[in-house]
């Protein structure tokens, strides 16, 4: 292989690899704007037209966010999307991805804690250079609920742990991060 021909395949490398970050980005984006409640991060993550498909329930991309935010506020006091096995299928400027995800919720009076396994199908765009979701299509394949009451428990309260908030007081947004700020603690 000559000189060019290895430029040209190193090119290809690099950004089939700039691209599978940029999706993945845009994947764990839309996991954080879920638990910290950030309509802005979470809309972000779709395009214009984007659809997301949650069971029975369609939303915009662009509304999306305000009915995931109520239905998490509702029926739980705090949450985890932990998207985990990833596989992605780009073909030029769409992507395929399957994205396995466990959902951890607690319950609003911190007493269980249910966790929800299944995938999100999603079909990624770049448009004007930006990766983002066109479709979203959910699945529920498993789903269990737990004794919590570990996090009310002295021993537990008394490490001092922070907690997670679902606002830009969350710890996550503090910049720099410093020992200094005011976090909410169990």
């Amino acid at each position: 292989m000559g000189a060019e021909a290895e430029l040209e395949a190193l090119r290809r490398d690099v950004q089939y690899l700039k691209d599978r970050q940029a999706i993945i980005d845009c994947i764990a984006a839309h996991a954080r704007g879920c638990d910290r409640h950030d309509a802005e991060v979470l809309t972000n993550t779709y395009h214009e037209d984007g659809v997301d498909e949650h069971g029975t329930t369609i939303n915009s991309g662009s509304e999306y966010a305000t009915w995931a935010n109520a239905v998490h506020a509702a029926t739980s006091s705090n949450h985890l999307h932990n998207v985990t096995t990833h596989l992605c299928d780009i073909d030029g400027d769409e992507a395929h991805t399957e994205s396995y995800v466990l959902v951890a919720m607690l319950t609003p009076d911190n007493k269980m804690a249910t966790v929800m396994c299944g995938r999100y199908l999603d079909r990624l765009e770049r448009r004007d250079g930006t990766w983002r979701i066109a479709l979203r299509r959910s699945t529920v394949e498993l789903a269990y609920t737990a004794d919590a009451s570990l996090l009310a428990s002295k021993f537990f309260t008394s490490q001092g742990y922070l907690r997670g908030t679902r606002n830009h007081a969350d710890a996550s947004y503090v910049r720099p991060l410093t020992l200094d700020d005011h976090a909410e603690r169990w």
